[in-house]
């Protein structure tokens, strides 16, 4: 591999890495949103009716079902959350790899 394509390379990995840093970004704020949503839950009596936009029209739902629905995204978020950081990881020990490999080769055509 010539150091123009381990420069290509680094240059892939960089923006790569980008990518899956605001996809981490939208994931936590997705998490945020939907905590706050939760502890709304907390403070409704049981009798409140909740309502779900669907489309352009507000339906009645079920709190419990609701609950359900918010509890279920909650984990999925987190869910997605790890796995993006796993991502994140494995993305910066690849471009830590081709930045060695770039170093390196650099260093060889100077000598």
């Amino acid at each position: 591999m010539s150091a123009e394509e381990v420069s290509q390379r680094y240059t892939k990995l960089q923006g790569e890495l980008e990518e899956l840093i605001v996809a981490r970004q939208k994931l936590e704020t997705q998490l945020q949103e939907n905590k706050i949503v939760n502890e709304e839950f907390a403070n409704l009596k049981e009798d409140t009716t909740v309502y779900k936009l669907t489309g352009g029209v507000l339906l009645p739902v079920e709190q419990f079902e609701a609950k359900g629905n918010v509890e279920k995204r909650l984990e999925f978020i987190e869910t997605e959350i790890k796995r993006c950081e796993g991502n994140i990881k494995t993305k910066q020990q690849e471009l830590e790899t081709a930045k060695n490999q770039l170093i390196s080769m650099r260093t060889q055509q100077q000598q």
